[in-house]
């Protein structure tokens, strides 16, 4: 009854039925793709209206460049690691564009960035059709510019309240777990080094990187909080969080407001070749 009063999306079959619904929902589902399954605070036959509203940073200067610190630093992080640098180029490169956003939101939590978010005001469902329609009639289609990310007929994509608050939970459960440098360190080794990317040529060699870094962790962790016997899986649990971390969310969050539509791979091989 609640989410009834609150809204209109769940005010019957009689509207589901309509034009203009149906429509939407049908743009929306061939949007979101289906492996990825329900979205993040959608329950089966539940309101989705609270996790799908559009959100903006509310203080932008301030987040974006905290955000961009933290950025630096982690990729100044990953050239220092001896082993990466004795990779080819283009292996690093593969290596940093598949998780360069687990590895940031991890920084974020190491230094303890906190940002707020405000809803944005977006155009009604039936503005959202005519002006979709009208760029469509007077525009021909064309691809991207190159260096240019496509956005599509609706412009940037605005992360939503439900793919914030997962960054929010994720960077509230590290920081409940009190989770020291070296503990950090070895969670991003695990993450840097992930051999299950297809096109890497020493996968072998990255995996035993990657099985090394949870080696360190679990000693860390045997020798500093023997007290504790469930922390090694209490990390493990923060490294499994990072999957529902949507790279193109925090591009979008973190570095539109300031840079634009930057395309991020770019970016980020012009800052890996770089001396940070």
């Amino acid at each position: 009854m609640a989410c009834v009063e609150r809204c209109r999306c769940c005010a019957g079959s009689r509207r589901h039925s309509s034009i203009l619904y149906n429509i939407l929902r049908s743009e929306e589902r061939a949007a979101w793709p289906a492996w990825q399954g329900p979205r993040r605070g959608q329950a089966a036959g539940g309101c989705p209206c609270g996790s799908r509203r559009r959100v903006a940073l509310k203080s932008p200067q301030v987040a974006c460049k905290a955000a961009s610190a933290v950025l630096v630093k982690t990729l100044r992080f990953v050239q220092n690691v001896p082993c990466f640098q004795e990779l080819p180029l283009d292996e690093q490169l593969l290596l940093v564009r598949s998780c360069w956003a687990p590895l940031l939101v991890l920084g974020l939590a190491q230094e303890r960035v906190h940002f707020e978010t405000v809803e944005s005001a977006e155009p009604s469902m039936l503005q959202r059709i005519l002006t979709t329609r009208r760029q469509g009639e007077q525009t021909p289609p064309r691809g991207p510019a190159p260096g240019r990310p496509h956005h599509g007929p609706g412009g940037p994509h605005l992360p939503s309240a439900g793919e914030i608050q997962a960054i929010k939970g994720f960077l509230a459960k590290c920081w409940s777990l009190d989770i020291s440098t070296k503990e950090y360190a070895y969670l991003k080794g695990t993450v840097l080094f992930n051999p299950d990317l297809p096109g890497l040529q020493c996968t072998q060699y990255i995996e035993g990187l990657q099985r090394e870094a949870q080696q360190a962790l679990n000693e860390h962790v045997r020798l500093i909080h023997r007290g504790d016997e469930a922390r090694f899986a209490k990390l493990n649990v923060v490294l499994s969080l990072l999957r529902s971390i949507n790279a193109n969310v925090i591009a979008e969050l973190f570095f539109r407001p300031i840079i634009g539509a930057v395309n991020m791979d770019d970016m980020l091989l012009e800052m890996l070749c770089a001396k940070l």
